[in-house]
């Protein structure tokens, strides 16, 4: 693959499209490859089409990409809803049927993750293949905790329920949003902090200034956890390609990475240097594994 420049202040226009009522942005980039597949990029929690531009740049060249917002996140509509990922999978189900037209491959980062593994795993006439970098959700097994663990459980509990009255989530958001703790978390979550750049904080904060993206933080907050990564798997039938980025501190990468081989064994992963957004960080590396992921499952067909 062909590098381009990835230059930070450039984006694909985008356009919006109507579902159920609500305005839902998304970028179309490339032209339709034959016997390729298109992809469709999918964000994680507080971001945005925007975390897909160093990718989209590259692999234009070989495919029709698409990028969409979720619903409640980025520069599409904000209501006030119930979040979960049933909603996010038939929102990205209908907009694979009604826009793009055929089968995609999807790929998602951390809760775009799930949702994108929802789809191929309970709409799979939407998914030829399923690319997870560093993907959120629950398995059955992780739920129960030793009894020994009772106190640490307890105190879990009353925090969550402190966080769950609608006047701490606002001011848990409020802070949340403020860009030097945006800036402070990403260099958290971030192995090289020359990626946390002015302009990836400020794609962060301008949604969170959105009306209705403070009920959007709370619904996501409260929402009990969807199906289980296990069910999931056992659902599904695509390919499955996992990237992780081992130096995430929110997520056990070389754990969750075996948890996934246990119930999805013909899985294909790369371990990468990086943190929670490998896509982003080190998109080059990122572009190439998936760019000869689809190209060699699609030699074998879909």
């Amino acid at each position: 693959m062909r590098v381009v420049p990835l230059d930070e202040k450039t984006n694909n226009p985008g356009t919006y499209w109507q579902w159920r009522g609500h305005s839902i942005y998304y970028v179309k980039a490339g032209e339709q490859q034959p016997n390729r597949p298109p992809l469709l990029l999918v964000h994680g929690f507080g971001a945005s089409t925007d975390h897909w531009r160093k990718n989209i740049a590259q692999l234009q060249q070989d495919f029709q990409v698409w990028a969409i917002d979720l619903l409640g996140f980025g520069r599409s509509a904000k209501p006030n809803l119930e979040y979960s990922g049933n909603l996010w999978r038939d929102q990205l189900h209908d907009f694979i049927t009604e826009v793009i037209g055929q089968p995609a491959v999807l790929a998602g980062n951390s809760l775009g993750g799930y949702a994108c593994l929802c789809v191929a795993a309970q709409r799979p006439d939407s998914a030829v293949g399923l690319i997870l970098l560093n993907s959120a959700g629950p398995f059955s097994d992780t739920q129960t905790q030793p009894k020994a663990n009772w106190l640490q459980q307890r105190i879990s509990k009353l925090t969550r329920s402190f966080f769950l009255q609608p006047w701490a989530t606002y001011f848990l958001f409020q802070y949340l949003r403020n860009r030097s703790i945006i800036r402070k978390t990403l260099k958290k979550v971030y192995l090289d902090h020359s990626a946390v750049t002015d302009q990836l904080v400020e794609d962060i904060y301008r949604p969170s200034c959105d009306r209705g993206a403070a009920q959007v933080f709370a619904s996501v907050f409260k929402t009990p956890q969807g199906e289980k990564i296990d069910i999931l798997l056992q659902q599904m039938t695509c390919p499955l390609l996992m990237l992780w980025g081992e130096s995430d501190p929110w997520i056990d990468a070389r754990t969750r990475g075996a948890k996934f081989r246990q119930y999805y064994p013909q899985l294909t992963e790369f371990y990468l240097k990086a943190g929670h957004c490998p896509h982003d960080e080190i998109p080059e590396q990122v572009n190439n594994a998936i760019h000869s992921w689809v190209l060699s499952v699609s030699d074998r067909g879909f």
